[in-house]
């Protein structure tokens, strides 16, 4: 860590999660820099760019890294917002550390490398401990969901929640506290677990301590059904599949943890946490495919198969998007292998009638689009003999 002529002088450390991941032999993504003894007017006077609205943070002018003032903070008010903010010369880096959540973020590393660390994060970085730093950890509520996500990024490493920290968290579940999280604020939470190696740890350990009736209770209305839908948060079309539809990785599993749920509760989960467009329009599909193979007598009877799978692909908007319909497919492959060789043989089918023949034929408006609908259905019913 070498100083350059912008933070030469200055008590520079490097803190959080690069300390935290390097030792880890995790990957690491970003760096944070705490200054400790110095003004927001000296920092300006280095040319650094100043982004912090409620306290002093600021961009390098050549890295871009972030280097915040050293601060404490003082609970004012619910919610995670409700802090007051202090930043002098005068708050120290323990000081500055022990307002952070848990031992292992809470560690910064010296200029030579030294590492600075009161609260044991390096001791429970070895025990594989998600453990708070100090009881001030039930201020601030966000600090459930941010638990819940290290769990998911870090289970397979072999960490678990201390008791302590989660008898914090149930606390804080229990107070009315995560009423004041606002919609937005949980849906980067949660979409950020999505992302992580074990997405199901996230709302395990929110169930676990009785966060998640709260932010999300249509998912805890039947317990054995959310015990399926975390177990099914690994099954997701093949990467070569989904990549080239419209959608990504977490949009998948957002989808697959909901699939269940009534299109009621369902939308109702999705406006509360407003959820983005292209997640709750993959959950409807994903849903109505799951209607297909959670039934699969309808198969036998060829009119209404072909009915059905029509439905289906109109349903997705198969026929102008077609690029959706490999993608849900190798979906319904994973549920039910039969069903999708089905799907496939009567979606190649109908795609053969195209409109512009029936508009050669003179076909026009409503007279077009029925007929091409029953020729589709046709094709379909012999496809699928």
């Amino acid at each position: 860590m070498n100083a350059d002529r912008h933070t030469a002088g200055l008590n520079v450390y490097r803190v959080g999660g690069a300390v935290r991941d390097a030792r880890l032999g995790w990957p690491v993504v970003d760096q944070d820099w705490v200054v400790v003894g110095t003004t927001p007017e000296a920092m300006l006077e280095r040319g650094f760019k100043p982004v912090g609205r409620d306290f002093p943070v600021f961009l390098h002018p050549e890295s871009h890294e972030e280097y915040a003032l050293a601060r404490t903070e003082r609970k004012a008010g619910h919610g995670y917002t409700g802090f007051v903010v202090h930043a002098s010369p005068a708050v120290t880096l323990e000081e500055d550390l022990e307002r952070r959540d848990l031992t292992i973020n809470a560690m910064a590393e010296a200029p030579d490398g030294t590492l600075v660390d009161p609260f044991h994060g390096q001791r429970d970085l070895e025990a594989r401990r998600l453990r708070h730093v100090s009881p001030a950890f039930v201020e601030d509520p966000l600090r459930v969901l941010r638990t819940a996500r290290f769990l998911a990024r870090y289970r397979g490493l072999g960490f678990a929640v201390a008791d302590e920290t989660q008898a914090l968290m149930r606390r804080l579940a229990e107070s009315g506290e995560l009423d004041h999280l606002i919609a937005e604020r949980i849906w980067v939470e949660t979409e950020k677990a999505l992302g992580e190696p074990q997405p199901q740890a996230y709302f395990g350990c929110l169930d676990d301590c009785a966060a998640l009736p709260v932010l999300m209770p249509e998912l805890t209305a039947d317990e054995a059904a959310l015990n399926d839908a975390l177990a099914r948060l690994s099954a997701v079309p093949d990467a070569a599949c989904w990549t080239a539809a419209p959608w990504t990785l977490t949009q998948w599993r957002w989808a697959r943890l909901i699939e269940h749920l009534g299109e009621t509760a369902r939308e109702a989960l999705n406006v509360r946490l407003k959820v983005p467009n292209a997640y709750r329009e993959l959950a409807r599909q994903v849903a109505l495919s799951r209607a297909l193979w959670l039934d699969e007598a309808w198969l036998a009877d060829a009119p209404l198969a072909a009915a059905r799978t029509l439905a289906w692909l109109n349903a997705i908007d198969g026929w102008r998007r077609s690029e959706r319909v490999p993608a849900l497919l190798a979906l319904i492959e994973y549920e039910c292998p039969a069903l999708a060789a089905r799907l496939a043989r009567g979606w190649r089918a109908g795609a053969r009638i195209e409109p512009r023949g029936l508009l050669d034929e003179g076909l026009r408006g409503g007279e077009l689009g029925a007929e091409l609908a029953r020729r589709r259905q046709a094709a379909i019913a012999e496809a699928l003999g």
